[in-house]
C-alpha cells in the first residue's frame, strides 16, 4: 500500500524503499513514512492540505469523517480515520487530541509560520 514492501505468493519482499526505512535511523523512518503516506493515502494528503491552509492549523475530526462517511459506513469511517490518524501521529505529519477531536500541525510546523517577535529577530550590522 506504501509501497515499502510487495505479496507473493504468500512471502513479503521489501521494496528499495523499505529497505532504506529498515535501514534507517528511528528520525529518518518517520520522514520516509511521511512521505509515502501522503503519496499513497489521499486521506492524510487531505487532513495535512487543510492543515496547512487554515490560519489556526487545526481541524475537527468530524469534518473528515462526514465525508469518509459518503462511501463507508459510519464505523468503517471512524476505522479508516483513526488509522490514517495513528499514522500521520508516527510520521509527524499532524497531532491529534482525542479529547477535543481536533487535528492539527505538530508544534514545530506550527512554530514554522508565526513571524519572530522583535526579541527573537536578529539585527542586522549597521
Amino acid at each position: 500500500m506504501l509501497g515499502l514492501a510487495r505479496l507473493a505468493v504468500g512471502d513479503i519482499f521489501l521494496s528499495p524503499a523499505g529497505k532504506a526505512f529498515v535501514e534507517a535511523e528511528p528520525a529518518k523512518r518517520k520522514e520516509l513514512f511521511g512521505e509515502h503516506l501522503l503519496r499513497a493515502i489521499p486521506l492524510a494528503a487531505r487532513i495535512r492540505r487543510v492543515l496547512d491552509e487554515r490560519r489556526d492549523h487545526r481541524a475537527p475530526e468530524e469534518r473528515f469523517l462526514q465525508e469518509l462517511q459518503d462511501y463507508l459506513t459510519p464505523d468503517e469511517a471512524e476505522r479508516v480515520l483513526e488509522t490514517v490518524i495513528t499514522w500521520g501521529r508516527y510520521a509527524e505529519l499532524f497531532d491529534y487530541d482525542y479529547n477535543a477531536g481536533v487535528l492539527m500541525l505538530p508544534e514545530e510546523d506550527d512554530e514554522d509560520d508565526k513571524e519572530p517577535d522583535e526579541d527573537s529577530a536578529s539585527s542586522e550590522p549597521s
